[in-house]
């Protein structure tokens, strides 16, 4: 994968309703390493990794780049919207375009707070690419992610193996304004 390529970074913070979306900071280390060492978080990408392991990877401020944003509630980073261009996705289908993924501390669960911050990002990058189409793969298996993915305007291009389990990889066609 690699970044969205020259789109002005970092743009002002993003506000929703009830979130904020803005450059990871040194502050959000903690709440990574959750993110990736939590088992009930990786259920459906393969499993956590090993804290330490984690730890010592992040050592400092998380990467900053082009289409990552730290999600933040009340001042505290709850999730991780990431947007990046799928350049070396298995599938045809996907290869080229913007693909969104996401994680969400599992406190954070079940509020609406992935679906808002996911709407937000995918309404910056139609502002600074207009036209782009976004790609989200999730494993069939993950009702809930399969639930965002349709009430974010996914629809289902395909679904395959990979991983030891069912894929499912959606589109979403870019919003063109009314003639």
């Amino acid at each position: 994968m690699d970044d969205l390529g020259s789109v002005p970074w970092p743009p002002e913070p993003i506000r929703t309703e009830r979130l904020v979306l803005r450059r990871p900071e040194a502050r959000d280390r903690a709440a990574f390493v959750e993110l990736l060492a939590s088992p009930q978080v990786h259920t459906y990408l393969g499993g956590p990794r090993p804290r330490d392991e984690v730890e010592r990877e992040l050592s400092g401020a998380p990467e900053q780049w082009p289409g990552s944003f730290a999600v933040e509630l009340d001042g505290s980073m709850i999730g991780h919207v990431l947007l990046r261009r799928a350049t070396g996705h298995r599938r045809p289908a996907a290869a080229g375009k913007a693909d969104l993924g996401y994680l969400f501390l599992p406190r954070a669960w079940g509020r609406g707070y992935a679906a808002e911050a996911c709407a937000a990002a995918l309404g910056w990058l139609a502002g600074v690419l207009p036209g782009e189409p976004v790609v989200l793969t999730t494993q069939s298996a993950n009702a809930a992610s399969m639930r965002l993915a349709a009430k974010l305007g996914f629809t289902e291009v395909e679904r395959f193996e990979a991983w030891g389990s069912e894929q499912w990889l959606g589109m979403r066609s870019p919003v063109t304004p009314s003639g």
